[in-house]
């Protein structure tokens, strides 16, 4: 497919395609910025984070990185092809090791994913709690976390959820406001206080 730039405007945005991008478009289209996902063929660029969403990210990543079993990997940011259509980029996704390719790879399959991680952002929250959960749930990705700030001191709390494979539909298992311990995808233990947070 070729990109053509919208007439009159500067910068070179590419123009849609009749039926949406696809998995394809998404890697091959030219200087796209980073960490664009593609939802429903169209392509979603990412605002600038705030310290809570990296830092969150950074403290989840230790966690799991310290207990994962060696089968097993925590991957940040990294793109997940779910369908022909859907790319999404979770922050967190805990994968096979043997998805693993090597420092060229782009992204990761559903078939991949044991866990998928989103930190709730402004500017993509509807996103992060309503369409990625579902496409997620759809792909047949077993787990689901959903990362916020709770309480007049903006504390962290992760609701996590687990797959129905008979609905395929998320069903909450857990709220976590001080330690996130779980047992499932594997046997997870992290101090999620605000002063931890802090603290990075």
């Amino acid at each position: 497919m070729t990109a053509e730039s919208i007439a009159g405007h500067s910068n070179r945005w590419p123009v849609p395609p009749q039926d949406g991008y696809t998995v394809d478009d998404l890697f091959t289209l030219p200087d796209l910025p980073p960490h664009t996902e593609l939802l429903d063929g169209s392509l979603v660029f990412v605002s600038p984070q705030r310290r809570f969403h990296a830092k969150m990210i950074d403290l989840l990543m230790n966690g799991l990185r310290a207990t994962v079993p060696a089968d097993l990997k925590a991957e940040r940011e990294m793109a997940v092809v779910l369908d022909s259509r859907n790319v999404p980029e979770p922050d967190i996704s805990v994968v096979r090791s043997d998805a693993v390719t090597g420092p060229e790879q782009t992204r990761f399959h559903a078939a991949d994913l044991l866990l998928a991680v989103e930190v709730v952002s402004p500017d993509s929250e509807a996103r992060d709690r309503d369409a990625k959960p579902r496409k997620y749930a759809a792909a047949g990705i077993p787990n689901f976390w959903l990362v916020d700030v709770a309480g007049t001191d903006n504390h962290p709390v992760v609701r996590v959820y687990e797959l129905d494979p008979v609905s395929r539909t998320y069903a909450l298992t857990g709220i976590h406001h001080n330690r996130l311990k779980t047992d499932v995808p594997f046997p997870i233990d992290i101090d999620i206080m605000r002063e931890t947070l802090d603290a990075l």
